[in-house]
């Protein structure tokens, strides 16, 4: 079966393409972009070139309109003739079979687009075998109603011939088949592994489970990683953790489980949520979430309401959680001109102001930190005992253990 993966042998040049709507301004749609460059960034590739079109909504036959599209085929042919070659475009929404076939058809170069770039990625970071198979499931979901673009060989039949007689069948429904019994298999491997992981989670005792959650990228596996003095894959790259680490970690005598979950993302597939069950599993058997969040990023608050719909699609809403705000250390700001009368953006507010604020909504259920340099880790850790004891007295008032 042909790959739609990126090659990790060399790195190739890509463009990349985004849409301005009227549901999304310029603005959210240079941070999308700026997102979209960091994925194929992590994924090996290097975009030489961004554009956008502003548009009512994508169209459904190339997803831009026919000049866009005219220009960036043009781009692509002057940069070929002065031998730098364009190898892949990417899109920042998913694209349909028709939309991938049409637009490949006048481009001549690989199109990909948000969704299998994310696969791509999480093809590359899968370690275990869980892992791997996750992927794997997600892979041939998304495959599967595009398989008209993947194989070219696809319009033939199967001539009948002694005990297979009739009508015949595609090489596409052929192909759909096969695809769909290893689908079949991929689920039941995971529904033992689901079955697996439950046991386990079973056998780890009586003591309270905090998972961390937040926007891929924010620092979760180094804070898990100065939290259990264990070493945890960290790097600054997007998806850098997939599969999910369980941590004893003990805070004054107080034992806890920590685990360090699969970042989410803007537009993050359905069916990587889907397939990735038995990882987020670890999120809804959670006592208490402790959400990470990268404070300096300019559009945090977004990537906030993002991981809190993510949890809201796992019924995981209503645990018990602290927002852990990061990278205190990288925060930014501008402070505004006296006579400047125009509203106060992230951009202008200072870290005392926006501490202040989300202190007043949230009391001591919020927190801010370093990570990367350890500032207010006392503290945190001061929080995170009083929190886990009392969920510990609230599920298990008769258990003895040393606080």
């Amino acid at each position: 079966m042909k790959e739609f993966v990126i090659s990790e042998a060399k790195v190739e040049t890509a463009v990349i393409v985004g849409l301005i709507t009227p549901y999304q301004n310029e603005r959210k749609t240079r941070e999308y972009l700026d997102e979209l460059e960091f994925l194929a960034d992590t994924a090996g590739a290097r975009v030489v070139k961004r554009f956008t079109q502003k548009v009512n909504g994508p169209s459904s036959v190339t997803y831009i309109g026919t000049g866009k599209l005219e220009e960036i085929k043009q781009y692509i042919k002057e940069e070929e003739d002065a031998e730098r070659e364009v190898g892949m475009v990417i899109f920042d929404d998913e694209l349909s079979a028709k939309q991938i076939r049409n637009i490949e058809k006048e481009l001549q170069v690989k199109i990909l687009d948000r969704t299998s770039l994310i696969l791509d990625i999480f093809a590359m970071r899968a370690q275990t075998a869980t892992a791997k198979t996750q992927v794997e499931l997600a892979q041939y979901k998304y495959m599967l109603p595009r398989l008209t673009r993947l194989w070219t060989h696809l319009e033939r039949q199967r001539g009948g011939s002694v005990g297979l007689r009739g009508p015949g069948e595609t090489q596409l429904e052929m192909d759909q088949r096969i695809i769909r019994n290893r689908m079949s298999l991929l689920k039941q491997r995971l529904k033992e592994i689901d079955t697996q992981k439950t046991t386990q989670r079973k056998n780890r005792g009586r003591l309270i489970r905090v998972a961390l959650v937040g926007y891929t990228n924010v620092g979760k596996s180094t804070l898990m990683n100065l939290l259990s003095k264990s070493e945890v894959f960290a790097e600054n790259k997007l998806f850098a953790t997939l599969d999910t680490t369980v941590r004893k970690v003990i805070i004054d005598n107080l034992p806890f489980l920590l685990s360090d979950t699969v970042g989410f993302i803007r537009k993050l597939p359905t069916d990587l949520v889907d397939s990735f069950k038995s990882t987020l599993d670890e999120v809804r058997e959670a006592d208490m979430l402790v959400h990470l969040v990268d404070i300096s990023h300019p559009d945090f608050e977004e990537q906030i309401n993002v991981v809190n719909k993510t949890l809201a699609d796992l019924q995981s809403a209503d645990k018990p959680t602290i927002i852990v705000f990061n990278k205190i250390d990288a925060y930014t700001w501008v402070e505004k001109d006296p006579d400047d009368l125009t509203p106060k953006t992230r951009e202008n507010i200072s870290l005392d102001d926006l501490m202040q604020t989300w202190m007043a909504r949230m009391g001591d259920d919020c927190f801010f930190i370093s990570a990367t340099h350890g500032t207010n880790l006392p503290e945190l850790k001061e929080l995170l005992y009083k929190k886990v004891r009392q969920l510990h007295v609230q599920k298990y008032p008769y258990n003895d253990f040393l606080y």
